[in-house]
């Protein structure tokens, strides 16, 4: 079982850096699943107990320069590593002026993800910055429980509002309430809500458009499904708020998904990385 990989581009840097600050706003340890064309970091939480789960994925040519990985075997070309996504972003801090930065898989006294920054220097001698992020490697027998969440079969398909509006109205109710209820229909409304026993709130979206799911074959909504009829789910406020304020991939696309009263499902979209992230309701 090997890995090796390199990044030049201070460009495929940054966005590399991001994308792992925003995973480690929402979680303390998760999966690092390597295969030969993608990088995954992987959250499986149990939405039937109330954990949320989460679903990043990185093409590795758009980020690596070069990038060798060995699988267990042959027939099980993939490396499952549970990592603190914390100690990987505070490494890729020390990283952001290097002239190369190459990360690997090796052995000290654990398994780590050995992160080596060549930093510019004013001598011929070139400076290295090393640090050794401790990780466990995931048995093969395991894997399962870290594949790819199916996309739920949803009552409402949205777009979200932009992402700096959204997070301001969230943070403010979040001062108000625990809990708040998102609703959408097929006609591109969607509401934010809280009502508690002193105060009742809500914010109106209008015309954000539903995305075409249809169109690509990949998922279609009820068809008999009244257009202005609500879809609702009421979740932790906490937890969305600590998506919005987490999130640095900057997407092209930010939608979510509800089924009604069950699962609220996120997805921000950039050219070369997704993001799910699922919420499960509370009742």
């Amino acid at each position: 079982m090997k890995f090796r990989s390199k990044i030049i581009d201070v460009g495929c840097l940054n966005h590399f850096t991001r994308v792992v600050n925003t995973v480690s706003k929402l979680t303390k340890s998760c999966v690092l699943r390597l295969t030969r064309d993608h990088v995954y970091f992987v959250l499986s939480g149990k939405i039937s107990t109330g954990g949320v789960s989460m679903w990043c994925e990185l093409l590795q040519v758009n980020f690596f320069d070069e990038y060798q990985m060995e699988g267990v075997s042959a027939d099980a070309n993939e490396i499952f590593l549970e990592v603190t996504p914390e100690n990987l972003s505070r490494a890729l801090k020390t990283a952001q002026n290097a002239k190369s930065v190459k990360m690997k898989l090796t052995k000290k006294n654990c398994p780590c993800l050995t992160l080596a920054a060549e930093l510019p220097s004013l001598s011929s001698v070139s400076r290295v910055v090393t640090h050794d992020i401790p990780v466990d490697v995931i048995p093969r027998r395991l894997w399962h429980d870290f594949r790819e969440p199916q996309m739920p079969d949803f009552d409402v398909s949205i777009y979200l509002p932009p992402l700096k509006t959204m997070k301001s109205v969230v943070d403010r109710m979040k001062n108000l309430s625990n809990y708040l209820v998102m609703e959408a229909n097929l006609k591109g409304d969607m509401n934010l809500k809280i009502e508690t026993d002193l105060v009742s709130v809500t914010t109106h979206f209008k015309d954000l458009g539903n995305p075409p799911w249809g169109d690509d074959g990949s998922q279609t909504v009820s068809q008999s499904r009244d257009d202005d009829l609500m879809a609702e789910v009421r979740v932790d406020i906490r937890k969305l708020q600590q998506f919005l304020t987490g999130q640095q991939v900057n997407p092209s696309k930010a939608m979510c998904n509800i089924v009604h009263k069950r699962i609220l499902h996120l997805i921000f979209l950039h050219e070369d990385v997704s993001l799910q992230y699922f919420i499960p309701a509370v009742v």
